[in-house]
């Protein structure tokens, strides 16, 4: 438990335990730097794209088609190269890893930049195959970037490392999007890839001076790859039974709920009858309430079993997704959303942590990029989800079917997975 108490003169109180990684540990400082740099970037390529799209295809029937799929094409190679992107990380120095694919980031997003600044992207496609390339890289990064969280701090301070570690994924979602904006209204779009290629060569140049002192002997590399893979495969499933639960509970937040976020427009122009700018507004209130929920675990730890958290996260996160699809009103929907994001925040950092916990250190990247595998199946869900929105006319109906689906999941898994339920 994270959660002390300290006498003062009016009473025991709880010490908060915010920053308490980040102060301590050296290494982890220059690990969260470096993640903060790529997460930046991340977000801000992902709203530069959409909007180049919709800029090469303005006019076209196909726009909003198009632009929802460039935005599934980032995460689509999760699906291919992420088993093995653990595989490597479990083979080879991570940090030496992660520094090769931000640099093939930075090389990439300055190569693309130059040729939007030349006028030589001109179809749709070609936003397409930097999103796929790009995207390919970020995939073995991903996992990466988790594993050194326990290779920076010592098991006791781990689930306050992972929680302050992900600040900046909510953090960075409400600055990048914000920034990029602005500067793709007043600029253009060339800056905006510019600055995502000198964020990815700053996380290179901080992890520079990282060292891993909690790093176990890799023993994968005594191995075939394949082999390695199967390892990997087999411990989930039978070893370690337990972490299996927590992947499949990972579902109903990271493949379901998520997708409804990309319906926000629609909830907002056909629902609310605002315009995009209050669009934006509510997209920042998704980090906002995943920042308030990492930093709420950051600072209290956790005074329940942190798999009764997890499990019930999920089913609430499910119960206001089906109050946002309801509600009209626009003071309640910024609540609304902020309460989901917030509970989809507690839940993703909870399950990952857990997670991280559980994982022996030589098979962490394995493990890792299995837990993430399930983010290559978002593009097909959103497809789904966006085709019953399309049949039947009404978000609102699709986003409360979601969420009941959701609820009935939650409750399934609560009665069923004992183990989860037990997990401290």
């Amino acid at each position: 438990m994270y959660l002390q108490q300290r006498t003062t003169g009016w009473g025991r109180l709880p010490r908060l335990h915010t920053l308490d990684s980040w102060a301590k540990y050296r290494n982890y400082r220059f690990l969260w730097t470096a993640n903060f740099c790529a997460n930046s970037a991340q977000w801000l390529q992902l709203l530069t794209l959409g909007w180049l799209v919709h800029d090469l295809t303005v006019g076209s029937s196909s726009s909003p088609f198009q632009v929802i799929t460039v935005g599934g094409l980032v995460t689509l190679p999760v699906l291919l190269v992420g088993p093995w992107a653990g595989v490597l990380g479990d083979r080879v120095d991570r940090r030496k890893l992660l520094m090769a694919t931000h640099t093939a980031l930075a090389a990439v997003a300055a190569v693309f930049a130059l040729l939007v600044a030349t006028d030589r992207v001109q179809e749709s496609w070609h936003v397409y195959v930097y999103a796929l390339v790009s995207g390919s890289f970020r995939t073995i990064a991903m996992p990466t970037q988790q594993s050194l969280i326990a290779n920076t701090v010592p098991r006791e301070s781990l689930v306050n490392a992972y929680a302050i570690n992900v600040f900046t994924i909510p953090g960075t979602r409400i600055m990048g999007p914000f920034v990029g904006g602005i500067l793709i209204a007043t600029l253009g779009f060339t800056w905006n890839f510019a600055i995502e290629a000198a964020l990815y060569a700053t996380a290179v140049f901080v992890l520079l001076w990282l060292h891993t002192p909690y790093r176990q002997t890799a023993t994968a590399v005594q191995q075939s790859p394949l082999s390695s893979l199967k390892e990997g495969i087999g411990y989930v499933w039978k070893g370690e039974r337990v972490i299996f639960n927590l992947v499949i509970l990972g579902l109903i937040p990271n493949v379901l709920l998520h997708p409804v976020w990309f319906l926000i427009p629609i909830f907002t122009s056909d629902v609310l009858d605002k315009g995009a700018d209050f669009g934006g507004y509510l997209v920042a209130t998704t980090g906002l309430g995943g920042f308030i929920s990492a930093l709420t675990i950051a600072s209290v730890g956790f005074i329940f079993r942190k798999g009764m958290v997890c499990l019930v996260a999920a089913g609430v996160s499910s119960v206001f997704n089906i109050l946002f699809a309801r509600s009209e009103w626009l003071v309640l929907s910024f609540i609304i959303l902020g309460l989901m994001a917030f509970s989809q925040g507690t839940f993703r950092t909870t399950n990952g942590a857990l997670i991280q916990l559980l994982a022996p250190d030589a098979m962490r990247g394995r493990i890792t990029s299995i837990q993430n595998y399930s983010q290559g199946f978002v593009p097909f869900s959103s497809l789904l989800i966006g085709l019953f929105a399309w049949h039947t006319n009404s978000a609102p109906l699709a986003s409360t079917v979601v969420g009941i689906v959701g609820v009935a999941l939650s409750g399934l898994f609560f009665i069923t997975y004992h183990k989860v339920r037990q997990l401290e």
